[in-house]
């Protein structure tokens, strides 16, 4: 861990004057975190300096990458402060978060669920559906097309009072397929004459093209007058883990920490290095100009 943040810091040695100056303490949160963004990557099997991924860390503090450059620089001039001190805090900080969670889970687990979490999107939404009249028994039956592999809960709270004359009501909900065959039926009988909560959990792979809802079915051949209202109708899609994280890091497409020259040894000794213009690129080679 130590020999990766030193590798770190040389690659960003090379100062810029006139640029803000980073306090030690948000510079050894800035180093934490461009240390599991890389290890993250490293465990994915994916190539860290094929993203930019260290730019938005620098903006999350408010600096740039010039002034982490310079700030590094810096260092040399001052006499009551050492980098390898903050180095050492950024250790630290890794080490007190490693006593309470697993690696696996922090690195791996933990950005499945903030990744699902971050693209859940509700499908539809209605506080307060009431069924009064025959045709208004429409308004409980969704068809939602086009849909993508992942869960859908469908919840609702109802109440079937009195007045409504039908019996053996039930709610079903279920996936269809291309050829418009019927997959994972789901029905439930409701529950008549007190308050009571629907709730379904539902999985789509990729054979699935829609879902369907019939919130009240009447299963008698001669319907009569319903009765029945319905709050907080929800019906939320998440996305599987892996389409989650693939979305997450589309949207950090572009930003990039670690570059080529940070993990590449020194150069050799008939050649000189010439200022970065960035973290991701450098000037070319003195020798190259020859």
């Amino acid at each position: 861990m130590k020999r990766f943040i030193y590798i770190l810091v040389s690659g960003l040695l090379l100062a810029c004057s006139g640029y803000k100056i980073i306090p030690d303490e948000q510079l050894a949160l800035i180093f934490h975190d461009a240390f599991l963004s890389n290890a993250y990557m490293q465990h994915r099997g994916m190539r860290p300096d094929s993203l930019n991924l260290y730019e938005p860390i620098f903006a999350k503090y408010g600096y740039t990458t010039a002034d982490v450059q310079y700030t590094i620089g810096n260092f040399s001039k001052r006499k009551s402060a050492r980098l390898s001190d903050v180095v050492e805090q950024a250790i630290k900080l890794l080490e007190t978060e490693a006593e309470h969670l697993d690696r696996e889970v922090s690195i791996l687990d933990t950005i499945d669920n903030v990744a699902r979490r971050t693209f859940r999107r509700t499908l539809y939404a209605d506080s307060l559906v009431r069924v009064t009249r025959l045709r208004d028994t429409a308004r409980l039956r969704f068809v939602f097309d086009s849909i993508r592999p992942g869960d859908y809960t469908i919840a609702f709270d109802y109440l079937i009072d009195s007045l409504d004359e039908n019996t053996q009501l039930r709610a079903s909900v279920w996936f269809e397929r291309a050829d418009d065959r019927r997959v994972n039926v789901s029905p439930t009988y409701l529950t008549r004459r007190r308050a009571a909560e629907y709730r379904r959990e539902m999985k789509a792979d990729t054979s699935m093209r829609r879902l369907v809802l019939d919130l009240y079915e009447i299963r008698s051949p001669k319907p009569k007058r319903p009765h029945m209202t319905v709050r907080n109708l929800r019906v939320v899609y998440t996305p599987d883990a892996a389409e989650a994280v693939d979305s997450l890091f589309l949207r950090q497409l572009n930003i990039k920490i670690f570059a080529d020259d940070f993990c590449n040894p020194l150069p050799a000794p008939d050649r000189v290095a010439l200022p970065a213009d960035s973290l991701g690129t450098a000037a070319p080679a003195a020798a190259d100009a020859r």
